[in-house]
């Protein structure tokens, strides 16, 4: 078996980053400027096909044999690219950013080259982005550039020099992180559900142009009204500075106003009488809504064929391996309660603004709303949605032995009842409506939602706990009575930590409920990991261990990862119920991808999937949702015992059962 690493540099008048890669790539400018490639890891050679270059008949030949493995940083990126030209199947690619992300690294060839210490001359130059924007997308016509509106290489040969040099770089560096890797492979298994993934994303999503249309003209024309009637009512010059309003908020009301934060505004409406301030917050809170930039997404990516692709990141989660949303972000999309949803439909394609405040009031919470709506099957087709009930309280159920729990999802399924049963000690059948019981099943439903995973009061208060009506001085009892209803889950915390700490001190791997937990290192390469072997065959990796005191003084295991706020390699640390959820959710994502590969062989088109749920794209005549649920629902080898459960619906078009 032969190895062809490659890189390409490539132009299109479309925004890649707004578009995406199948609208950059259908572009009818779209072209491919430079291709580098490296054999078996041996010297990188660059064809200049932007100079009238060919790529070699050997390398084109080997684009479609599959005895010669593709490796590629992004390789949807080429794969998807150099299909428009050639033929290269995309079994025979192998992505060097999905084996990062599965060793715990990094998304950015660049960032993961220096969180795995590569030297300098082994990493990306910084001069990229620079020149990427240079000759990669269209040029700002002026005076200077002769009014040009592309830059080739006769207009910056130099730069053009370097460009080629650092393309064969990429390369480089590729194939170095690749080999740092190699002792760590992504499993046979993985390969495969990314192969499907890329099919899914190529396939893309139906998307109703006269919804998202209709959305941005209504939105433009209802915000503008808006915006002019809280000038009217403050005197401001612009109500959409924070600064100006909170000025004007603290005169008008008599007290300091902090800041203009979502739920500062709900509390400063909630307990205002009518007035122009209150008005004012409500505009405010109005104009607020972000799914219009969803809309705008939508309408920035959409095909030519009316469909979006793209939207899901493979292993985007890379602690877990769950999938993250893109472009549209669809992992985020707000929820619908709207009782008409057609109607509403139909009046914002036909652009009724009238009717939409005189039916729903709120316009731009109804276009809100509506989001999910867009999304719409084929000519023909309808959409199938369905996803597993409760499924994170099920795995943790199965990996802990909570046989209580595990009864509850093995029959009536009533968790929060149940919880609330097992913790107050009433029977579940008095824990129904019309019983004062009943207000039990909210602190049972509170309590099952923020304790999982080791959370105390302050993560029933993050759960709204408070607004539910609860006061701050209940709350450790509620802690209290989850934690002893559900000793398993809590001994699983302690004894997942303790595992971990074991194998920290002594190098020798732990069993634990099924786990695998070992310290695995590969010196020459300097990579040293703490992993967590899952049922399913994966692993979870916890790059560059060790043992210090937290916040707390208490030792735990630290590692480095990607910081979700500030965006850089740095240290944090871990606890029981943290390893818990992410086990738990790692499974659950497992579960996810078990069910992804089983329709697909069952024949049925996928064409996204939020969370635990699967979109299906199927013909009318074989719309059969028992069938969809059914295979969701069907027990997981690896998972014996696993109690899942899966529950879907018939639509045109995508909503929120």
């Amino acid at each position: 078996m032969r190895h062809l690493s490659i890189d390409i540099e490539t132009f299109s008048s479309v925004n890649l980053k707004k578009a995406g890669l199948y609208k950059y790539v259908q572009s009818p400018d779209f072209q491919i400027l430079l291709f580098a490639y490296s054999w078996d890891g041996g010297p990188v050679r660059i064809i200049d096909l932007a100079q009238g270059e060919q790529i070699p008949v050997e390398v084109v030949f080997a684009l479609a044999d599959p005895s010669v493995i593709k490796h590629a940083y992004n390789a949807p990126f080429e794969w998807y690219c150099l299909n428009t030209v050639f033929h290269s199947p995309l079994e025979q690619w192998r992505c060097t950013q999905l084996h990062g992300l599965y060793c715990g690294y990094t998304a950015g060839l660049a960032a993961t080259a220096v969180a795995l210490g590569l030297p300098e001359d082994k990493r990306k130059m910084g001069i990229g982005n620079a020149l990427i924007k240079l000759f990669c997308t269209p040029t700002k016509p002026s005076k200077a550039n002769g009014q040009r509106t592309r830059t080739l290489p006769r207009h910056e040969p130099d730069k053009w020099l370097l460009f080629k040099e650092y393309c064969i770089q990429d390369v480089v560096t590729e194939m170095e992180v690749d080999r740092r890797l190699s002792a760590f492979p992504v499993p046979v298994q993985e390969q495969k559900l990314w192969e499907l993934d890329q099919r899914i994303n190529a396939h893309g999503v139906a998307v109703d142009m006269g919804v998202v249309e209709g959305a941005l003209t209504i939105n433009e024309s209802v915000s503008s009204e808006l915006i002019s009637e809280a000038i009217e009512l403050s005197g401001l010059d612009n109500p959409k500075s924070v600064q100006q309003l909170q000025k004007w908020l603290s005169d008008e009301i008599g007290e300091e106003v902090d800041n203009l934060q979502k739920g500062t505004v709900t509390k400063l409406i909630d307990r205002m009488t009518e007035g122009n301030a209150k008005r004012v917050l409500e505009i405010r809170q109005e104009l607020s809504k972000t799914s219009i930039k969803k809309y705008k997404a939508m309408y920035e990516a959409v095909c030519s064929d009316s469909r979006v692709r793209g939207l899901l990141q493979f292993y985007g989660a890379n602690r877990t391996g769950r999938w993250a949303g893109r472009l549209v972000q669809v992992q985020n999309l707000p929820k619908n309660f709207l009782q008409t949803l057609t109607h509403a439909r139909e009046c914002v394609k036909r652009r009724m603004v009238d009717a939409l405040k005189l039916i729903y009031g709120n316009v731009p919470d109804t276009l809100s709303q509506l989001i999910r709506t867009a999304f719409v099957p084929s000519t023909g087709n309808v959409l199938l949605v369905s996803d597993f009930n409760a499924i994170e309280a099920r795995v943790i159920a199965w990996l802990s032995g909570e046989q209580w729990r595990l009864d509850v999802f093995s029959t009536h399924g009533k968790i929060y009842e149940a919880s609330a049963s097992q913790m107050f000690g009433v029977p579940i059948e008095l824990i129904r409506k019309g019983n004062p019981e009943y207000a039990l099943r909210q602190t049972g439903k509170v309590a099952e939602l923020a304790l999982g995973y080791q959370g105390g009061a302050g993560a029933l208060i993050s759960m709204g706990a408070l607004d539910q009506g609860l006061t701050e001085a209940e709350l450790p009892d509620i802690v209290r009575r989850w934690r002893s209803a559900n000793k398993r889950i809590v001994d699983l915390w302690y004894g997942l930590e303790n595992a971990a700490l074991q194998v920290m001190r002594t190098g020798q791997p732990v069993g634990i409920r099924g786990l695998i937990i070992s310290r695995e290192c590969d010196f020459k390469n300097q990579l040293d990991f703490l992993t967590i072997l899952l049922p399913s065959g994966r692993k979870l990796f916890y790059a560059k261990p060790f043992l210090s005191k937290n916040d707390f003084g208490k030792e735990a295991v630290h590692y480095h990862s990607v910081n979700q706020k500030t965006r850089k390699w740095e240290v944090t640390n871990t606890y029981g119920g943290k390893l818990v959820e992410n086990v738990t959710q790692a499974i659950a994502r497992d579960c996810l991808a078990e069910s992804l590969i089983r329709l697909d062989a069952s024949g049925y088109q996928t064409v996204m999937h939020i969370h635990d749920e699967a979109v299906l794209d199927v013909p009318l005549e074989i719309a059969d949702i028992d069938t969809i649920t059914t295979i969701m629902g069907q027990p997981i080898k690896w998972a014996p015992g696993l109690p899942l459960r899966a529950e879907g619906f018939v639509t045109e078009f995508y909503m929120k059962d």
